[in-house]
């Protein structure tokens, strides 16, 4: 879902023919990763069986990389 959002919300403003809208999509990723590292650990904390589930799926964000 991540990943999704990314894509679309950075190739929009080209489609759209605004490079300065790219601008932002510098620091989306970089929010993302702090809002998963948040959640997981909210999840952790709060939902039970999450650890194991978080061993069984390793990716967050790119498939085979995090």
């Amino acid at each position: 879902m991540y990943l999704a959002g990314i894509i679309l919300f950075g190739f929009t403003p080209l489609v759209l023919g605004s490079f300065y809208g790219m601008i932002p999509m510098i620091f989306i990723p970089i929010l993302l990763v702090i809002r998963i590292k948040n959640e997981e650990k909210v999840l952790m904390n709060g939902l039970k069986g999450y650890g194991e589930y978080m061993k069984k799926v390793k990716y967050r964000l790119l498939p085979f990389i995090w």
